[in-house]
């Protein structure tokens, strides 16, 4: 069974963002574990302007291709270029070093709480 990270909020996407700020994006531990194993991200480049709800980049495993959401709407200040080197990142660590990119929000998509979103998809909160 996925972990979902408590103190994160997430998008129907499977895309998380803490409240930090600028705020950091990842995929969730339910969507590496759907994709098996990541083998290339393509991110937002600095300066790129977001919205929420509208897809910025691209996760490939073996299996397939995903687009990547964005959950918020904001300005990328920083990509993760540790996991666009190793994208198996994502898969070992989605809440720590297999984060994507940072953003300053403007305002948010739709998020749901940990619990809600481990809810709806099987998971347990950790």
């Amino acid at each position: 069974m996925s972990k979902v990270q408590s103190g994160l909020r997430y998008s129907a996407e499977h895309e998380w963002i803490n409240d930090e700020s600028p705020a950091v994006v990842g995929v969730s531990e339910v969507a590496a574990d759907a994709l098996g194993e990541v083998v290339y991200v393509d991110l937002p480049a600095v300066g790129t302007t977001l919205a929420a709800g509208e897809a910025c980049g691209e996760i490939e495993s073996t299996k397939s291709v995903s687009d990547l959401f964005s959950p918020v709407t904001g300005e990328v200040v920083e990509v993760n270029e540790a996991v666009v080197a190793d994208p198996s990142l994502v898969n070992s660590d989605p809440y720590g070093a297999g984060w994507l990119f940072k953003v300053t929000v403007q305002s948010e998509g739709p998020l749901l709480s940990a619990e809600q979103y481990a809810a709806q998809n099987d998971a347990s909160v950790a």
